[in-house]
């Protein structure tokens, strides 16, 4: 980027809090669109005949493949074309996805508009990361993105009370029509205010060719594929928790109408994390904080697992407790993990984004519905999901940094 071009960009954006908050907005829609559907299942499931229990995650697993695929074409537009062309066009076809939810007929249509909704909201998550990169570099960038992360994060703690307080006033299809009216409320918000971040200097041109060079430059890239896989891996452990929380808590501890404030009280810990890193990780830099947090998950995930096999349930306040410690965790491994990722890879943001964010998301949709479908009125598979998914991530870092943990350096 020419220093022209940099000046320009300097001026345009808004200021710091504001940016932030744009940012946080972007991503969070995704968090709302899974976390606010959870108080609602059960009555999705009986609205649309539902025989099979475990089938309700579909609402939940087809909007995160739909998510996942969606990424991959996201980035590399967004390199051609510019960021907010891409950004405003996935906005509004979500709107329009939203509001196909809203007056589907049958489950398989239902499972189709969640599906486009994913597809779509896929648009919001890749250029918000890109335009992070456009705008910051290295640990400024990590601080930035734990800022999002923590405002991003709080949605999952309030969205199944919203979700189940839409529920006390209706059916859920309010929670439709919510989700097209704030859909349409952020496109006009970034329609007015966001600049474009990617000049025309900076665009690439889209052909294969050039396709096949930038995914290949990521896929090659050691600390960008093996922060993205091993990242993957450990958010399937979370998304086998959100496909089978609201199972674990309602059929197994009996918590009944308190799933939602149970929900969010865990969900908190997220939050608390990324409140954290925000205070670490210009001090202590990216790879210590991240390195230090997954070891504990591993730790407390062997432990939480070893208590299920051995003793049967852990007390409600123990799982509670002992996940909302692994969740505090994840919180300070994801938005570093995302970070270290896509520090190598200025040049092709966009595209690093969706390869990036199309193979976390897609190992993670995968993984969770493989936990989620094994949920079998214990919580045993779940913990089993959390200790090996750590594991794995844990190893493949391992390999990642030839061995050797909290390196020291711009990271």
């Amino acid at each position: 980027m020419s220093q022209a071009d940099t000046a320009a960009l300097a001026r345009s954006v808004p200021r710091f809090a504001e940016f932030v908050a744009m940012m946080a907005a972007l991503m969070a829609l995704t968090a709302l669109s899974i976390d606010i559907m959870l108080p609602a299942l059960p009555q999705i499931r009986a609205d649309f005949g539902l025989v099979v229990a475990n089938r309700q995650q579909l609402v939940i697993t087809t909007y995160v493949v739909g998510f996942a695929l969606g990424q991959l074409f996201y980035g590399p537009l967004s390199d051609w074309r510019g960021r907010k062309p891409v950004l405003l066009v996935g906005l509004a076809v979500y709107a329009v996805a939203s509001f196909a939810c809203l007056i589907a007929g049958s489950f398989e249509l239902f499972l189709a508009a969640r599906f486009l909704q994913g597809l779509a909201n896929a648009a919001p998550r890749v250029v918000a990361v890109a335009v992070v990169r456009d705008v910051y570099g290295g640990r400024r960038m990590a601080e930035v993105m734990s800022f999002v992360m923590m405002v991003f994060i709080v949605v999952p703690v309030v969205a199944p009370t919203l979700g189940g307080g839409f529920l006390l006033f209706g059916t859920w299809s309010l929670i439709f029509a919510f989700l097209f009216v704030v859909s349409l409320l952020i496109l006009a918000w970034m329609a007015v205010r966001l600049p474009e971040t990617r000049p025309a200097s900076m665009r690439e041109p889209l052909s294969v060719d050039w396709l096949i060079h930038a995914f290949g430059q990521a896929i090659t890239t050691r600390q960008t594929l093996g922060y993205t896989v091993a990242a993957g891996i450990l958010f399937g452990a979370l998304m086998g928790y959100v496909n089978s929380a609201e199972q674990i808590f309602v059929e197994v501890y009996r918590t009944g109408t308190l799933f939602p404030l149970i929900f969010g009280c865990v969900a908190a810990a997220l939050a608390i994390a990324s409140f954290v890193n925000t205070r670490l990780v210009g001090r202590m830099g990216m790879r210590r904080v991240s390195h230090a947090a997954m070891l504990g998950f591993v730790a407390i995930g062997i432990i939480h697992l070893a208590i299920s096999v051995g003793f049967g349930h852990p007390p409600l306040p123990l799982f509670v407790g002992l996940m909302a410690l692994e969740l505090f965790c994840f919180g300070l491994m994801m938005p570093n993990f995302n970070a270290i990722a896509m520090e190598p890879m200025g040049r092709i943001a966009g595209t690093a984004s969706s390869f990036v964010g199309a193979v976390t998301t897609g190992l993670a949709a995968g993984l969770g519905l493989y936990v989620g479908q094994h949920f079998n009125g214990s919580v045993t598979p779940l913990l089993g999901g959390f200790a090996g998914f750590g594991v794995a991530g844990l190893l493949l870092v391992l390999v990642t940094e030839r061995g050797r943990l909290f390196g020291v350096g711009s990271a």
